[in-house]
């Protein structure tokens, strides 16, 4: 399409803008209360109501005590396994974390070291997309929305999978390790494609190495000069690590479950969960949390001034500043409430990376910020549960400092979280026997069908 002319196909036209009226039909708030709706799938005090069951992930947000339900640090578990042991063990052991990772979510146990090499070798050779898929998929339509791209792409794929349609354990298994392998593919050809089609930025496409990492990876086919440093490549394997799984109720998630239990196919129902994943509410965050701090930095004089981030802060959450929403980004959790774990372990790191690139002053402004935001939002908001930082709250930040475009901060949080997905559609196709079906309230009230004639 050329640029700086009118798009009849996205004009909001002032009819449409108009019938739109008729579509915003308020249901009565006390109505949800009478018929003891859970909104959102959560009860008053953020926790899930229950669904299904998973061996896959735990979350750990409070513990009973003479029976009493009580606040405490986050924990989260892979397969039985504490992410935070997870972590330690391949920090300590100086190697990459994510692709044991994925091992451990799809076959329920840690791998010994032949049955790394031999999974890191299948994942290695499953790099490779079809032929001429790269020009033909990729490049032929670049999109300004990876995550978009993402899903063509993921769907694009059943056309070329001779058994798509087969949902048998052992070839699922097949595409899901493919899908793990493609995604940081697909997710940096489809940003190279959209720089240099839409930014006018040089195109270079560089084929993945079988040596490297996952995250190695990323970085060399991003980079034009393919180079990186170790604790770059270290940072961004644990934030894959972190991101790779994270219980069965999160919205993406869910979705595959959802659309699993209909019986269709790994692509539909991993894009599905893209799709899910896409929404500023889930995995666009992190992006959030960026451009928060971008305008705090415009707004606070001295980085160091408590007070004046203070005064900030409360300016956010009365509307008066950034987007007007009334939120401190990266702050609080559906689920954890006085600490997040994956939010504890990156924290430790990031300021290592800050001061290998110089932004120590940007690391101590986010844990000020992360201070005294629990101060501000504990006095000026009612809560049923504590606040702390999320995952997002660093992760951006990290990103940021890796050089990573905003473009990729959401497909990122999808090449980690593929392996949790795929671990779950498989879950839902060994365990579920029927269709995932809810209830609704209808609370419309009847009424007569009236003839063409006699409407007004």
């Amino acid at each position: 399409m050329i640029k700086d002319m009118p798009n009849k196909f996205s004009e909001v036209t002032p009819e449409i803008k108009e019938l739109a009226k008729k579509c915003e039909h308020k249901i009565d708030e006390e109505l949800f209360a009478k018929y003891n709706v859970n909104r959102g799938l959560r009860k008053r005090n953020g926790e899930g109501v229950l669904a299904g069951l998973t061996d896959i992930s735990m979350i750990q947000s409070y513990t009973m005590i003479d029976r009493e339900v009580v606040p405490c640090e986050g924990k989260l578990f892979y397969r039985g396994i504490n992410i935070e042991d997870i972590v330690e063990g391949f920090i300590s052991e100086n190697r990459y974390g994510f692709e044991e990772t994925c091992y451990l979510l799809l076959f329920g146990e840690l791998p010994n070291q032949k049955q790394l090499d031999d999974f890191k070798a299948m994942i290695a050779d499953y790099r490779q997309l079809p032929t001429n898929f790269v020009r033909d998929i990729i490049m032929k339509a670049p999109s300004r929305d990876m995550m978009n791209m993402l899903a063509r792409s993921v769907l694009t794929l059943y056309a070329y999978d001779d058994n798509g349609s087969d949902t048998s354990i052992p070839n699922v298994l097949r595409q899901s390790i493919q899908l793990i392998s493609l995604f940081p593919v697909l997710a940096v050809y489809g940003y190279q494609s959209y720089a240099h089609y839409e930014m006018g930025q040089s195109l270079f496409i560089h084929p993945p190495k079988e040596e490297l990492s996952v995250a190695e990876n990323i970085l060399h086919l991003l980079r034009p000069d393919s180079k990186y440093s170790k604790l770059e490549a270290k940072l961004l394997d644990m934030a894959l690590v972190l991101h790779a799984e994270h219980g069965g109720g999160n919205n993406s998630t869910f979705t595959t479950h959802v659309v699993s239990s209909s019986g269709t196919d790994t692509y539909s129902a991993i894009a599905a969960a893209l799709c899910s994943l896409k929404g500023p509410k889930h995995g666009g965050a992190n992006i959030k949390v960026v451009e928060m701090f971008a305008d705090l930095k415009e707004h606070v004089k001295d980085w160091k001034d408590e007070d004046e981030i203070r005064a900030y802060l409360l300016k956010l959450l009365n509307k008066e500043a950034f987007d007007h929403a009334g939120l401190i980004y990266g702050m609080g959790h559906a689920v954890y409430s006085i600490s997040d774990p994956r939010s504890k372990i990156l924290s430790r790191f990031v300021r290592r990376l800050s001061e290998e690139k110089g932004r120590e002053d940007e690391y101590h402004l986010y844990t000020s910020v992360e201070k005294l935001a629990k101060e501000v939002i504990a006095k000026e908001r009612k809560i049923y549960k504590g606040v702390s930082a999320n995952i997002d709250f660093y992760s951006g930040f990290i990103y940021s400092m890796l050089g990573l475009p905003h473009e990729l901060y959401t497909p990122l949080f999808a090449i980690a979280r593929i392996a949790g997905w795929c671990a779950h559609r498989m879950e839902e196709l060994v365990n579920g026997n029927r269709i995932i079906r809810p209830a609704y309230k209808a609370v419309a009230p009847t009424r007569e069908y009236v003839p063409l004639k006699d409407r007004k």
